[in-house]
């Protein structure tokens, strides 16, 4: 049975809007609109997907402005940063209209034995449906794109479940994407409660479940899969390596950003500066420096870098983890006072890598800087995270930047750039605890498709 909530803004507790939740009969109606679309999916030309995911794109474009202040609102996003992840999702979507005529399969050699002498062999990839998606709230359109879009690109259904903290704007993408000309019934947003959620996972007909969120849940759903393929995109605590011939003033700007656009709150956000003590003092001089100047407070300030946390529990949360970081030696350079469920940017140095400001994902405006000798430990201990999701590396010297991206432990390694640096269409994942599979459309499609083979006799 479906019942109402309302959804409000986190800086200040006003009504954002209002959404339906839907029950059981709710989400398992979307699995059955899911298998009786699938068919009339998988045979959808691929001009036909690309022209669907095409106008989807164009919606989006035409709802910028509404979207943006609703996102901004109902998500703490600074509205600046709310527009740029509405241009991401665009992107996204006429990404997937490119790749949805791009899928291709092999023609192989049969006759490696002699029993296929005469024979050949094709490959063609198939869709897997239906698809259960879940996503968190710090990207609701963005992430909602990322698992949406390669489904439709490949002909696969889909019944996704937003965050409920901001689902207005995943809702609204669900909209445009009814309007778009895909199947009726093969796309589905169903916000829901956790415990009624457990239906996309459990059902047998799911055949791949996609999540993007803590690692704790993640690794939850995929001892609970079964059969399923499980597709994870979770946590981090992203290190970043500074090396003495690094442009310091760029790698303190970029930091800068890195670690507290959004609060922090991103999964690949700068959380551990790791600085040759050589150059240590003055990149922190001028780190503090650049954090200084990034503006807190009204997400719909055009100059407002860093908004409120997502909720008083998480606010209280890093909170309690600075106070006990303090309370064990680490010293604050910079900020470490809340306001509400504003956290000042905050700095914080003399950590130990057992602190929870180290060794978890803190998903806070919270970064800790740390000197070090030699480089063979800045590795170890970027490495010594349970995580492993991006890194970022800040160095002129080509021979030290590919000997880190051979030796980190990471989905990604970003020469001159922070960890949160992405680019849609690359593939982007983690190692170790960080997750399993590949997003960007092109790696999400071969997530959601199975490469099947035929063979055929020819005399």
């Amino acid at each position: 049975m479906s019942t109402s909530t309302l959804i409000r803004a986190p800086q200040d507790n006003s009504e954002v809007g209002a959404i339906t939740l839907a029950g059981p009969e709710e989400v398992r109606a979307a699995l059955d609109a899911n298998v009786r679309a699938a068919r009339a999916c998988r045979e959808m030309p691929s001009h036909a997907r690309a022209a669907a995911l095409r106008k989807i794109a164009d919606g989006l474009e035409a709802a910028r402005p509404e979207l943006a202040r609703t996102l901004a609102l109902e998500a703490g996003k600074p509205i600046a940063q709310a527009r740029t992840e509405l241009d991401r999702a665009i992107f996204v979507f006429r990404d997937a209209a490119e790749e949805a005529t791009r899928i291709q399969g092999e023609v192989l050699p049969a006759d490696a034995v002699p029993t296929g002498t005469g024979r050949i062999a094709i490959t063609r990839r198939f869709p897997l449906s239906p698809i259960a998606a879940i996503t968190p709230f710090n990207f609701p359109v963005l992430l909602a794109a990322h698992k949406i879009a390669p489904a439709m690109a490949c002909g696969a259904t889909i019944s996704l479940k937003p965050p409920p903290q901001d689902p207005l704007t995943t809702l609204r993408l669900g909209d445009l994407v009814k309007a778009s000309g895909y199947p009726d019934g093969a796309v589905n947003i169903v916000p829901c409660h956790v415990e009624v959620a457990q239906i996309l996972i459990e059902d047998p007909r799911v055949r791949l479940i996609t999540f993007t969120g803590s690692a704790k849940a993640g690794w939850a759903i995929r001892a609970k899969a079964g059969t399923k393929r499980v597709a994870l995109e979770l946590g981090g605590n992203a290190a970043v390596i500074v090396e003495p011939d690094a442009d310091l003033t760029w790698a303190a700007a970029r930091c800068a950003i890195g670690g507290f656009t959004y609060a922090g709150q991103s999964c690949i956000s700068t959380q551990r500066i790791y600085v040759h003590e050589s150059v240590c003092t003055p990149f922190l001089d001028a780190f503090t420096r650049r954090v200084q100047q990034l503006k807190v407070g009204d997400v719909l300030d055009e100059h407002t870098d860093v908004g409120p946390m997502i909720s008083a529990d998480a606010a209280d949360r890093v909170e309690r983890w600075i106070a006990e970081a303090v309370a064990a030696g680490a010293e604050i350079a910079l900020g470490g006072k809340r306001n509400g469920v504003f956290q000042q940017p905050t700095v914080l140095t003399h950590t130990t890598a057992d602190m929870k400001v180290n060794c978890e994902e803190v998903f806070a405006p919270l970064v800790t800087v740390t000197p070090y000798r030699s480089l063979t430990d800045a590795i170890e201990w970027a490495n010594a995270s349970p995580y492993g999701l991006q890194a970022g590396v800040f160095t002129t010297n080509l021979q030290t930047m590919f000997r880190l991206h051979a030796e980190l432990d990471v989905g990604a390694v970003n020469g001159n750039d922070i960890p949160g640096f992405r680019v849609d269409r690359l593939p982007y994942g983690g190692a170790k605890a960080s997750g399993l599979g590949r997003e960007g459309v092109r790696y999400a499609i071969e997530e959601m498709t199975e490469r099947r083979v035929l063979t055929l006799k020819l005399d």
